[in-house]
């Protein structure tokens, strides 16, 4: 991403402190702090007011981590506002506060003066503002209220009308994380000959088409006339699938019925080229799910399951089957349908060969399953309700919830997906530059969007296990995600699908933020 010269405003503090020298100083410094997550008029007027009381002004700007003042905030990470500011020609310097409070960077740089707002002056000082005056009061600076005659609310224009600035997000984590294009294009490429084993509940799913007859004369029925029925190999069997295209070596291991669906299910899987390791429950059917589809909507779901737990000669099976299988990664792929639940699941664990990325998804649309059964996984990648469940939360904002299931999990990566709000993912404190990243969703059309966290969870755990970059599994996940919203069926995502993705977004990265971005060679 070539850098654009008013960026060398960003800086850091030991920088900025440079830049401007100490007090008493030739020229005059204002400061100005805030989230400016989406920058508006009463922002500019602010920071023009401001600029207009000294010769330098500097921009200070909320880390994301002390923004919790709705969900999915802030909008707009932090490089990216501090970019957005640094853009402005009368603003001089831009630093990211990692504080929660300015005051502490207040008595480094030491302003000759710091602007509030008018509201914050309007109704009395509040405790903070006047621990800002103290602190100025304490080496001789000055607090200067701006006017409050034009007012705006960052929040309530994201809530009205979120501007659509997905491209620039990611362009923004990317280069600050230093991937580019080719890059993730590189990596799906690297993604073949992974050994990998994946463990879970097979669901078919069955699409039935029919055309819409009427309503009969003496109930309020639905009459319809079926056309056509396609059915899928789903649940963990097309996780399985979509690692398969990607040239991995897959085997699968999971729970089949004495039924005519135990055939389709192995046949598709012998046509795939997936070794499956099946374990025939004479007990149990083979999980299915039929959807009837009128007109492009569902009409009717019928599920054909049994949901005990497993017993123990089939949990023994699994567990060798592990033990027996070499793998760069494990897969616990779970539906609650009986293999996986807080009796099993450390059995199972414990039996994944020494050495194996360990990777867990609870998808659990209409059953009750825990998240938090599969602790100290290296990844695990549910959605907000299954987090919200697990933790007994409904009220917490997006962000926090996240980083509570990512430390009561105990797993080294979390991907928390949220729907059409995208991905925001969390990793251990360390030398990166962020412990956690959002990523906006890459759908463009929502078709269906069943299967969306099965494609995730194949190319984020591949590329983890590849790469061992979160922030590239998070990109790859979210855009074989996208690939499958964008269809009819839960089908295998393709490599070929995914390289067309980037290739897309790549395109768009080029025409909207034009000259802003070149691809990394």
């Amino acid at each position: 991403m070539t850098k654009q010269p008013y960026t060398n405003k960003i800086k850091t503090l030991p920088e900025l402190v440079e830049a401007i020298g100490p007090r008493p100083r030739e020229k005059k410094v204002i400061m100005c702090h805030g989230t400016f997550d989406i920058v508006h008029p009463g922002h500019l007027r602010h920071l023009q007011y401001a600029k207009e009381k000294a010769d330098l002004l500097i921009a200070s700007v909320t880390a994301d981590v002390h923004i919790m003042k709705a969900n999915h905030r802030p909008y707009i990470p932090q490089e990216l506002r501090a970019t957005n500011l640094a853009a402005l020609e009368f603003v001089d310097f831009v630093i990211v506060d990692p504080n929660p409070t300015p005051i502490q960077q207040m008595r480094v740089i030491q302003p000759d003066y710091f602007a509030k707002g008018y509201e914050y002056s309007a109704n009395g000082v509040p405790p903070k503002t006047q621990e800002e005056i103290d602190t100025l009061a304490a080496y001789g600076g000055e607090i200067v209220f701006t006017p409050g005659d034009i007012v705006y609310s960052s929040s309530a224009i994201i809530e009205a009308t979120p501007p659509r600035i997905g491209i620039e997000k990611l362009l923004a984590l990317m280069d600050q994380e230093g991937i580019s294009f080719d890059d993730l294009r590189n990596t799906v490429r690297a993604l073949k000959d992974v050994r990998v084993h994946v463990v879970g509940d097979t669901i078919v799913d069955s699409y039935s088409y029919c055309s819409l007859l009427g309503a009969t004369a003496k109930s309020p029925t639905f009459s319809v006339k079926h056309d056509a029925t396609e059915q899928f190999s789903g649940g963990a069997a097309v996780v399985a699938k979509h690692m398969k295209t990607t040239g991995a070596n897959v085997t699968f291991s999971t729970i089949l019925g004495e039924d005519n669906l135990r055939s389709f299910v192995l046949d598709d899987m012998a046509a795939s080229g997936i070794d499956c390791l099946p374990y025939v429950d004479r007990t149990r059917p083979t999980t299915h799910k039929e959807r009837f589809i009128a007109e492009g909507y569902k009409l009717l779901q019928v599920d054909r399951v049994d949901n005990r737990t497993i017993s123990d000669k089939p949990l023994q099976f699994l567990v060798n089957a592990l033990r027996n299988t070499p793998a760069d990664l494990v897969v616990f792929s779970d539906f609650r349908h009986g293999i996986f639940n807080r009796a099993t699941i450390p059995v199972l664990k414990d039996a994944v060969p020494a050495g194996a990325i360990k990777a867990a998804d609870s998808q659990v649309s209409n059953r009750w399953g825990n998240i938090l059964d599969f602790t100290g996984f290296d990844l695990l990648t549910p959605n907000e309700r299954e987090a919200r469940f697990a933790l007994g939360d409904q009220d917490s904002v997006v962000r926090p919830l996240a980083s509570e299931l990512f430390r009561q999990s105990g797993c080294h990566y979390l991907i928390l997906k949220l729907a059409e709000r995208g991905v925001i993912g969390y990793r251990s404190p360390g030398p990166m530059p962020r412990e956690f990243f959002t990523i906006d969703s890459f759908v463009e059309h929502v078709h269906d969007p069943i299967g969306a966290g099965d494609a995730l969870l194949s190319y984020a755990s591949l590329t983890l296990t590849v790469t061992g970059d979160i922030v590239r599994a998070a990109i790859l996940g979210s855009l074989g995600a996208a690939v499958t919203c964008e269809r009819q069926g839960n089908s295998p995502v393709t490599p070929e699908e995914v390289v067309e993705k980037i290739d897309l977004l790549e395109k768009h990265a080029r025409y909207e933020v034009g000259s802003l971005v070149t691809a990394r060679a």
